[in-house]
Parts: C-alpha cells; sequence; structure tokens
C-alpha cells in the first residue's frame, strides 16, 4: 500500500492505529497549542519549497499537505465538533492557502474528501513536507511522537513510511543540517540565478505580467523569500511600488511572512 493509502485510506483497515487517528484529532493543550503556532510562524519554509517545487520538471517531494481544524455545529447548546484533517494541491498567494480535502471526516457532514478548501494562515494546525523520505514540519505529529514508547514510534514511522527524526529537533528545510544557509536562501534561487537574469532580460515584460490576485514577479517572489530572484528583478526595473488587488507591495508580503532578509531590499 502507498504512502496516500496508508495515511488516507480506509479507517476501518486494522493496521491504522490508535496514535494515527489521534493525528485527525489534535488535543487541546498546551503543547499542541505551541504545536499550531509554530506551524504558522514556519509556514513560509512550506510554501517556499512548493513554490519551487511547482518550477521542477522531475519532482523532488514525496508529500506536501497542511493541516486545518474543520467545524461544525451541532446545536445552540454544545461545542462545535472539530476534526484536524490534511489537505494537498496547496497554493497560497500571500492571504489564502488553498487546497483540496484528502480524507473523510469520522463526524463531519458539512465538508467532504475532495471539497475545495480556503483558510487565511492563522487558522492552520500544522504543515508537513517528505522529501527523500525525510519530513520537515509535521510539529502536530512530533508532539504525538514524543508522548510514545520507542516502540509505538518505530510502528507509528513504519506505517507513514517516512523517517520523522527527532521529535525534540523539528527541521523545516532540506538538508538543513549540512546546510545552515538553506535557511536563508533556497538553493535552487542560488543556482538558477543565471538562468532567470537571462530569461527576464529576453522577456522584460514577464517582469510586470499580474496574475488573478494582482501580483506581479515581485510579489511571488517576496511571499517566497526568495532574494536572489528579487535582486535580479530589481536589477532589471520591477517596480516595488506596484500595489495588487489587496492593496499591497512585495514590501508588505516580505513584512508579513517575516522574510527579514528581503524586507530592505523591497522597501519603498
Amino acid at each position: 500500500m502507498g504512502i496516500f493509502g496508508k495515511l488516507f485510506g480506509n479507517k476501518n483497515e486494522k493496521e491504522e492505529s490508535n496514535e494515527e487517528k489521534e493525528i485527525f484529532y489534535a488535543q487541546q493543550d498546551d503543547k499542541m497549542e505551541d504545536a499550531y503556532l509554530k506551524a504558522q510562524q514556519n509556514f513560509k519554509y512550506f510554501w517556499r519549497e512548493l513554490y519551487w517545487e511547482y518550477r521542477r520538471i522531475v519532482p523532488a517531494q514525496d508529500l506536501a499537505i497542511v493541516k486545518i481544524p474543520f467545524k461544525q455545529k451541532v446545536n445552540e447548546l454544545e461545542d462545535p465538533i472539530v476534526e484536524h484533517m490534511w489537505i494537498n494541491e496547496i497554493n497560497f498567494d500571500g492571504e489564502k492557502i488553498n487546497g483540496v480535502l484528502m480524507n473523510a471526516p469520522n463526524e463531519l457532514t458539512n465538508v467532504a474528501i475532495g471539497d475545495s478548501v480556503s483558510v487565511v494562515l492563522d487558522e492552520i494546525s500544522d504543515w508537513m513536507l517528505a522529501i527523500q523520505g525525510k519530513t520537515y514540519g509535521g510539529y502536530t505529529i512530533q508532539v504525538l511522537r514524543s508522548n510514545m514508547s520507542e516502540k509505538e514510534r518505530k510502528n507509528h514511522d513504519n506505517a507513514w513510511g517516512l523517517d520523522f527524526g527527532d521529535f525534540n529537533d523539528i527541521q523545516v528545510v532540506f538538508e538543513q543540517k549540512e546546510h545552515p544557509e538553506n535557511l536563508l536562501e533556497h538553493p535552487m534561487a542560488k543556482n538558477m540565478a543565471e538562468q532567470a537574469r537571462e530569461f527576464f532580460k529576453e522577456n522584460p515584460n514577464e517582469i510586470e505580467v499580474i496574475d488573478e490576485n494582482g501580483n506581479n514577479m515581485l510579489h511571488r517572489e517576496s511571499i517566497a523569500g526568495n532574494k536572489t530572484t528579487i535582486d535580479i528583478l530589481l536589477e532589471l526595473g520591477a517596480d516595488k511600488t506596484m500595489k495588487n488587488k489587496k492593496g499591497k507591495t512585495a514590501f508588505d508580503y516580505a513584512k508579513q511572512m517575516n522574510w527579514e532578509h528581503i524586507v530592505d531590499a523591497v522597501d519603498n
């Protein structure tokens, strides 16, 4: 059975453990609340990696998913039912995270597997990437793993078919330990700098082409935190005062995403 079958298959299958079910029902304790916050704060790394993944000819990622709490009010006297479930096919425009619900709810009736979903960043409860079998992010999962015995963790990881590493040392970017500079700049941004410069020189109109949200290339690169590309765009005349449909500039997104290394470059 493939990774998606193991994670999001029939919930009655014998191989699914109680720990796996708990992944979809995040506990409301201090550790989980902290996990939610860290996932939101570090979502920028998830999006930067996915942003580059969409440009690759050969995919590098095994998995790219975001966890969201879905709610349904049953009646006025009881608290709403909440299920934390995963979405994939992620896109992000600096305002909304869009995706598709991957698994069928246990109790909720107001959403179904395959539904399109759109939320703001501070509504997510987790995100996780898997590259070459190793996970990045997965904060709520690591909280659950921290409460398991060594044997339980091994069984859990085998069920996912992934290397979750040390729950006390959560990585957020590929080869973070070997290349800590990857936290600052994605290696593809540096490796493709000359190709990018030549492309924009030959296709200057692409610099200011806007998408359906009014974002131009400088907006999108600022959301993803790619300073190398931003420097090239500015060198070739990109307008950093341009506002999108929300009235925001590239600077606004650099600040909003807390990309400290590019804020000065796009400051008006």
